[in-house]
């Protein structure tokens, strides 16, 4: 048998595939050894053809995301997200599989993985073969994965029918493969996608309500009714706290900008209080620092929560707008309570005087200030039961809506 090369005439090479024949086709990455998926006997030949181990399974090309419900059970709306991003393109996700993909691509599991290769001729094949293909780099197990068609040739002429010569291979790596089957989700296969771009784009996919608010409105209610609907809850001033404790990278750079405030690896709060407190420039240097890191504290747990599968977060920040943590959120709210309630509140809470009280409150934002910048309003002058469920149907109008 001599393989034919296909250069233009892709409805030929469809119809190999659909009479269950072996065609390599290029991709971004490598070129694959691609067959019906759905046809037992065509993935045998794949497996033989290749010496593939049959203990290892085979993904499915196919054209686009909605491929995902024809082929996969219980798809993660985070997969979905990562379809529309990355496909066509080196990624290859992992789910439950349908019944109906036959056992032997599965290697004896339940899942499958999918992916949609960039390559205009790969993707037009596809689209006349109204077929997956089940398609592992072209090349004998244990040999180089060939980035042309000559090299397939090469390893392949007389044992295939056909290659699709789509020229040389741009990237020359094997997509990443996402286990996203189960949670947590995990990276099997660090490939031509990286990982972190994996992470940052799940993270930018989950809905982040930023809470802010004066001292004594009720923020914390607000955030633990969150918190019930499985929301990872950051609290930007706890994370700076646990920061000076546990980041030598920070305090370096705090008593590189302030010298002397931070001795034996201890900040010593006071002394830099006195420094800034009164110095606006100083205290503009101080947030440039502390909020930088806090930025890329959150982003950090952004991304580990939502490899979790984790979907909705919640930030809480007086300055969640000056900090430019808002950024990151798909909606804010601000928590508002009247000032004689507030001053209540905070003298209960804190053990302070009713002097101390109203001047914290005078120090920060008037209501007005988060009633110009937030998308919802919740206020809190009532019971904190009232005002919890006051919370929850307003959290939960909003997720509706995201």
């Amino acid at each position: 048998m001599e393989t034919r090369i296909f250069k233009d005439d892709l409805t030929s090479a469809a119809e190999l595939i659909k009479a269950g024949k072996l065609v390599a086709v290029p991709t971004e990455t490598v070129y694959g050894l691609a067959g019906n998926g759905l046809d037992v006997e065509a993935v045998e030949r794949i497996y033989e053809v290749k010496g593939r181990p049959s203990v290892k399974p085979l993904s499915l090309m196919v054209p686009g995301p909605q491929a995902m419900d024809v082929y996969c059970e219980d798809v993660p709306q985070a997969a979905r997200a990562l379809a529309e991003k990355f496909w066509p393109g080196p990624l290859t996700i992992i789910m439950k599989a349908k019944s109906h993909i036959p056992p032997i691509v599965l290697a004896g599991g339940d899942t499958v993985g999918l992916r949609c290769p960039e390559h205009k001729m790969t993707l037009e094949l596809l689209r006349l073969a109204q077929l997956p293909f089940a398609a592992p780099s072209a090349n004998p197990s244990g040999s180089e994965s060939p980035k042309t068609a000559e090299k397939v040739y090469e390893y392949f002429n007389g044992q295939i029918e056909g290659i699709i010569d789509g020229g040389p291979c741009g990237l020359g790596l094997e997509s990443t493969i996402i286990d996203m089957s189960r949670t947590p989700y995990k990276i099997l296969r660090q490939g031509a996608l990286p990982g972190e771009e994996i992470e940052k784009a799940l993270a930018e996919n989950m809905q982040v309500i930023g809470i802010t608010g004066g001292s004594g409105s009720g923020k914390t209610t607000a955030l633990k009714a969150l918190e019930s609907m499985g929301a990872l809850v950051l609290d930007c001033d706890n994370i700076y706290h646990r920061l000076l404790e546990t980041c030598p990278e920070l305090l370096e750079e705090i008593d590189s900008a302030f010298p002397g405030v931070v001795r034996e690896g201890v900040l010593r709060r006071k002394e830099l209080g006195a420094r800034v407190f009164s110095d606006g420039a100083a205290l503009e240097k101080l947030n440039s620092i502390s909020h930088r890191y806090v930025d890329m504290e959150i982003e950090r747990r952004l991304r580990s929560f939502a490899m979790e599968g984790g979907r909705i977060a919640a930030i809480d920040a007086i300055e969640l707008f000056v900090g430019g943590q808002a950024k990151r959120c798909t909606s804010t709210v601000a928590v508002l309570a009247k000032p004689e309630t507030r001053i209540r509140r905070i003298m209960e809470r804190d053990g302070i005087s009713r002097e101390y009280a109203e001047m914290r409150i005078a120090a920060q934002h008037p209501d007005a200030y988060f009633e110009g910048l937030c998308d919802y309003i919740l206020r809190n002058d009532g019971g904190v039961e009232e005002f919890r469920e006051e919370c929850l149907k307003l959290f939960k109008e909003i997720l509706n809506n995201g």
